[in-house]
């Protein structure tokens, strides 16, 4: 997809499609099926907790808090924080971790590549491994890593994605969280075609959703899947803005999804 086309497309007032049609906002809305929401849940990414001359601990404090304020007028059923929760130095887990534990709704993790932590480390701390998957009535979500203790760069497990796909494969929708993009569709991305050959055997994986790149905030899409990214909530550079992504399944089974900087609803898009 040509630059100018993603940047029309993830503008508010057009919404994309997973068949690739074009539907304008304003009417799609309207309709009394798609306000009927089923699941609502929020992704947030990029952290960086401890990472120097950030105010690290206050984007914490401010973003959960607009989380919690969404969450008490209109409930997540749970929160996904797409890794680099901490900045390089794993002394910083521990506040880190009491900031999070003042969501207001249960949350999951994944492993990013500032989570210098093994992956027993990382099961101690959060109680969950690094690739981990749960169900909510015909939904699956699937989390996986993308780094190790030191940081590098990786694809997802594609043996693990294989299991787990092929276990869920009669639920309706399918849902992956993985920190770094696996399709080389950014400058931070890496290039992953053994899990996209895994990906093409099934068709309910709904969108997967990234973290890593600051900048993006849209929806790139790749083999007919939806790449979702959520800008970040900490660190150094990336959007103007520190917010989060809010994700509803409707009755009609298609995803509304949007970003909130923090406070204000922007880039407002449907996935059929």
């Amino acid at each position: 997809m040509k630059r100018k086309e993603f940047l029309r497309l993830a503008a508010p007032a057009f919404l994309l499609l997973a068949n690739g049609k074009i539907v304008k906002a304003h009417n799609y809305f309207l309709s009394e099926e798609n306000k009927k929401v089923k699941l609502r849940f929020v992704v947030a990414s990029d952290g960086h907790y401890g990472q120097p001359e950030t105010d690290y601990a206050n984007y914490y404090a401010d973003t959960i808090q607009h989380i919690n304020d969404t969450h008490a007028k209109n409930p997540f059923s749970f929160c996904v924080i797409n890794g680099d929760i901490i900045h390089d130095d794993k002394n910083f887990y521990p506040a880190a971790k009491k900031a999070l534990d003042n969501l207001d709704m249960k949350y999951y993790v994944s492993q990013g590549n500032h989570d210098h932590v093994t992956a027993d480390e990382w099961q101690a701390i959060w109680n969950m491994p690094v690739n981990y998957d749960f169900s909510q009535s015909n939904n699956s979500f699937l989390i996986g890593t993308t780094s190790n203790e030191k940081g590098e760069y990786l694809c997802p497990d594609v043996k693990w994605f294989s299991e787990k796909l092929e276990e869920h494969k009669s639920q309706q929708n399918v849902f992956i969280f993985i920190h770094i993009n696996p399709g080389k569709q950014t400058k931070n991305a890496v290039d992953c075609p053994e899990l996209f050959d895994v990906f093409a055997k099934y068709k309910n994986i709904r969108a997967v959703f990234n973290g890593h790149d600051h900048d993006e905030e849209g929806i790139k899409m790749k083999n007919n899947i939806p790449f979702v990214f959520d800008a970040h909530f900490g660190g150094n550079w990336g959007t103007a803005y520190r917010g989060f992504r809010i994700v509803e399944l409707m009755k009609d089974n298609s995803v509304h999804t949007y970003i909130m900087n923090p406070a204000e609803k922007i880039n407002a898009a449907v996935l059929g």
